[in-house]
């Protein structure tokens, strides 16, 4: 770990995680969903494109396809067919990342609350939530139940709010740099853990190489730190 974890200084009140690329890898996923509805609509689809959709909105990965294609289609149109894809490919194609599992049951036994704070919307984000353990969460918000998604703070404000947290005392684990942008401007405490687009260091963050060098212990220590 970065010898900065020494500039942390913070108690440990509360866990928010990122779903999409940080809990589960569902982003190839994704990727082939945005790739194949490009296509439908006659555009083309490359990594270029899944680096500048990571982390965003349903509405804004739509909204990013429509421009690309060239398409005179409704947003919703685009939106809904994505998610009816993912819902019909997400259930056999869900992995979960090594070391989620561990820390949300070891944050359930220590009794420290966990929010999952996903821009996917409820209806997919519940595939995922059975597949990792409903009971691990003790609360959930998903890119629907927000009027802002990340980049905005809303989602992880809106967390900290349901779980009677201060957004100081809450860490969040997350993979892109959009889920990161809400995070920090939430005044949350960030752990990056790049998995598609890299994401530097910064001031209120670390970046780690995967969720499976963590422990509940360790985000402790973070936490405790600051």
């Amino acid at each position: 770990m970065p010898e900065r974890i020494a500039l942390l200084h913070v108690t440990l009140q509360a866990l928010a995680f990122d779903l999409d690329g940080t809990l589960i890898d569902s982003e190839p996923v994704w990727h082939s969903v945005e790739r194949d509805v490009t296509e439908w609509l006659g555009g083309t689809w490359g990594p270029e494109h899944q680096d500048a959709v990571v982390g965003g909105s349903l509405y804004a990965a739509s909204r990013y396809i429509i421009d690309l294609a060239g398409a005179d289609v409704p947003v919703e149109e685009v939106g809904r067919r994505m998610l009816d894809l993912m819902k019909e490919r997400l259930p056999t194609e869900l992995e979960i990342i090594p070391g989620a599992k561990e820390i949300l049951t070891d944050a359930r036994a220590a009794g420290v609350p966990v929010a999952l704070v996903t821009s996917t919307f409820r209806e997919l984000a519940e595939v995922a939530i059975e597949a990792l353990g409903r009971d691990l969460f003790t609360v959930t918000v998903t890119g629907d139940e927000v009027d802002h998604t990340k980049p905005h703070p809303d989602p992880y404000l809106k967390a900290c709010r349901l779980l009677g947290a201060e957004p100081a005392r809450t860490v969040v684990l997350e993979d892109s740099p959009t889920g990161v942008a809400a995070a920090e401007a939430a005044g949350c405490v960030v752990i990056a853990i790049p998995n598609i687009v890299p994401i530097p260091e910064g001031p209120r963050r670390l970046v780690v190489p995967a969720l499976a060098d963590l422990s509940l212990a360790r985000l402790r220590e973070i936490a405790a730190s600051r």
